[in-house]
């Protein structure tokens, strides 16, 4: 068994931690090939939805896309966070391993389906324009969406990159993943909150 540095008050070791398959096995791949064709697929069929202006299938990319959004960020930050925050160092190197390189797919695929196909249905439908009833809630619902979009692409991504980056070394240092991790699920947790406030919006622009 691999030997695990002493831990400061907040938990985490103050020094590197070796690898192991106990305390986070280096052989994952960052980025799950495998699941590339999936990504693929889904965007061609949002570009072509796009393009076509097929609204039955925009409508799908959004419903799903924003669902799967708001769910993944409300069970990422609400029950995954206090899940990991009562497991062992070398417990949560190893699930890190194996559940981060799937949110490095999955959430960069989630926030393309709902925003482009988001935007093309305002447009298609005339919520763009200045004297629409809902304007004023699309323009709300941008706002939320774009605050959205930077902690996603500008907070979530990196911290999960640096994670992994970080697993694959021959010694990683459990106080950075530690900080990192906490950093990924508060800001899921943020997100996810604000994704309640998109819900309300959007249920409101699609009954008015």
């Amino acid at each position: 068994m691999a030997n695990v540095a002493s831990q400061t008050a907040g938990g985490y070791p103050s020094a590197p931690v070796s690898a192991s398959n106990e305390t986070g096995p280096r052989d994952f791949q960052i980025v799950p090939l495998k699941a590339l064709p999936a990504v693929v697929i889904v965007i061609i069929g949002l570009i072509a939805s796009i393009a076509g202006n097929w609204n039955w299938a925009l409508d799908f990319y959004h419903v799903v896309g924003g669902g799967l959004w708001t769910g993944i960020d409300l069970f990422v930050g609400f029950v995954i966070g206090p899940i990991m925050g009562r497991m062992s160092i070398p417990a949560r190197m190893e699930f890190s391993s194996r559940f981060m390189p799937k949110m490095l797919v999955i959430m960069p695929t989630v926030v393309t389906m709902t925003l482009g196909s988001g935007f093309q249905l305002a447009r298609e439908l005339g919520y763009l324009n200045h004297n629409a009833d809902v304007h004023g809630w699309l323009i709300a619902s941008f706002i939320v969406v774009g605050v959205m979009t930077v902690i996603a692409l500008g907070i979530l991504e990196p911290a999960n990159l640096a994670v992994l980056f970080e697993l694959k070394k021959a010694n990683p240092n459990g106080m950075v993943i530690g900080k990192l991790m906490r950093r990924f699920i508060y800001t899921a947790g943020i997100t996810g909150a604000l994704q309640i406030a998109t819900l309300v919006i959007m249920t409101r622009v699609a009954t008015s």
